[in-house]
């Protein structure tokens, strides 16, 4: 959408890219289905599933925060509008049931059956992959008067970024070997022992705009530090948001740097940084005083 509106405004698609990266991982932080940060602090067992509605409001200063300095700085104008009707493809409604099918599968089986979230959203892969067969089948039967590509899951999946999954596997299995090595176990004790949790969580959350928010969750639950539920809703917030500081610090911003090639850069997201950073530390002390005063 960015893109079509600011086809002849690099300043416009550049600074609403860097408002989307904030936006996206600000909201994915009070969810545990939002970010893969807030999911495996979830499956970790550290955190229950409504105990992340609490980084809802501290979640919502750090996007706005920098979205107000972002709008007084976006340039004026109007698009050209477009008169192109656009249709819903048949079976559109069925795939968004089936969306929040999922969702509530995934919930299900871990609350109420203890099993990994990760089973209930490979289970929703099934409702879809079942409803793609036979509506395929469907399809096939009728193929010459079809104007529109039927669903087929299977072609959809191999789209993915691979090298970007592979990418994030290789980070954690280099993380695990260091926890199995012990040196996670010695940065454990430097950052939550000496510095203290509120500290270490804070300095965690910048790292992570550098080194991607992912691996960094992976190896704070490789350390596995003692923390009480405010500090781990607190790591959850950090590294989630800290991930916007760069645009290589979480997936939306290596994303966007795909799609808007050349005009979305690495330089054009760092010019932003401090306005990030501002909405960064303000969601952190909202979220301290929320504890507080709870």
């Amino acid at each position: 959408v960015v893109l079509a509106i600011g086809a002849d405004s690099p300043r416009f698609t550049a600074i609403a890219c860097v408002n989307i990266v904030v936006a996206a991982n600000a909201g994915g932080a009070f969810s545990p289905f939002g970010d893969i940060t807030t999911l495996m602090v979830w499956q970790s067992g550290h955190l229950e599933f409504g105990d992340f509605s609490a980084l809802l409001v501290p979640s919502a200063i750090c996007f706005l925060v920098p979205a107000v300095v972002l709008s007084w700085v976006i340039p004026k104008g109007i698009p050209l509008a477009q008169r192109e009707q656009v249709q819903l493809k048949p079976g559109t409604w069925i795939v968004v049931g089936l969306f929040f099918a999922t969702l509530l599968t995934a919930i299900s089986f871990h609350q109420w059956l203890d099993l990994p979230p990760f089973l209930g959203m490979m289970t929703g892969l099934g409702y879809l992959q079942l409803y793609s067969y036979f509506s395929l089948r469907a399809d096939r039967k009728q193929e010459a008067e079809l104007e529109f590509s039927p669903l087929d899951v299977f072609h959809q999946i191999s789209r993915a970024e691979w090298d970007t999954l592979l990418f994030f596997y290789g980070v954690i299995m280099c993380v695990e070997g260091l926890g199995f090595i012990g040196y996670m176990s010695l940065l454990s004790g430097f950052l939550y022992i000496e510095w203290g949790a509120t500290a270490a969580n804070i300095v965690v959350g910048l790292v992570s705009g550098i080194i991607d928010n992912i691996p960094i969750m992976v190896g704070v639950l490789e350390m596995n530090p003692q923390m009480p539920r405010e500090q781990w809703l607190l790591v959850t917030l950090t590294t989630g948001v800290g991930g916007s500081l760069f645009s290589l610090g979480s997936a939306a911003g290596v994303a966007l740097m795909g799609q808007a090639r050349d005009v979305y850069t690495f330089g054009s997201h760092l010019r932003w940084t401090p306005v990030i950073a501002l909405g960064f530390f303000a969601a952190v002390a909202c979220h301290l005083w929320l504890q507080r005063a709870i």
